[in-house]
């Protein structure tokens, strides 16, 4: 129980360090025989700072929890 309380803890520092993801996609737009035209987008995916806090809290309970035993 303490390792995976101690990777929730890691975890939810870089949550709270990083406040999303970035990455591109590659979306097909047009194929007609050799003639290929193709779209990146990108996109984000975001999460709130108090979701890293309460992930880094539950890691330390069951770091003490797994301590305790």
């Amino acid at each position: 129980m303490r390792i995976i309380g101690v990777i929730l803890v890691i975890a939810g520092i870089l949550m709270i360090v990083f406040n999303g993801i970035n990455f591109q996609t590659e979306k097909k737009v047009v194929d007609i025989g050799p003639l290929q035209i193709d779209k990146k987008e990108n996109k984000h995916v975001g999460w709130p700072v108090y979701t890293g806090a309460i992930v880094s809290v539950l890691g330390i309970a069951l770091v003490v929890a797994g301590r305790n035993k």
